[in-house]
């Protein structure tokens, strides 16, 4: 790993956000930590907790955790770039629903996102 925040040999977490599978929690979108794997959820996310990890730990760049999506945003700077391929996987599960994950969303999910 370098100062720039990635190490690409760090695989994900899991398929889930950690927070929110410790305490049965759901999520919007899921964000990966490009330095240690750490799979946490978005900003529109109730718990924030990608970002909560970046400020915890230190760990400055994150990337998309969504099928089909790969940019990376780093934290120092606010701007979202290109960056190297994460060891697998690259995504969670493309059979998981967003939100997710399935059985935990409530039926007002949009309502309390605040949509």
């Amino acid at each position: 790993m370098t100062d720039t925040g990635i190490d690409p040999s760090v695989p994900p977490s899991g398929p889930g956000c950690v927070e929110c599978e410790a305490s049965s929690s759901w999520w919007f979108h899921l964000r990966r930590c490009a330095q240690c794997g750490h799979v946490g959820c978005c900003d529109d996310s109730l718990g924030k907790h990608a970002t909560a990890h970046a400020e915890e730990s230190g760990h400055p760049v994150i990337q998309s955790f969504e099928p089909g999506e790969d940019w990376f945003y780093d934290y120092r700077s606010q701007d979202g770039f290109d960056g190297p391929e994460l060891a697998a996987p690259g995504s969670h599960p493309a059979d998981q629903p967003v939100p997710g994950p399935a059985g935990r969303v409530p039926a007002d999910w949009v309502a309390r996102l605040g949509g």
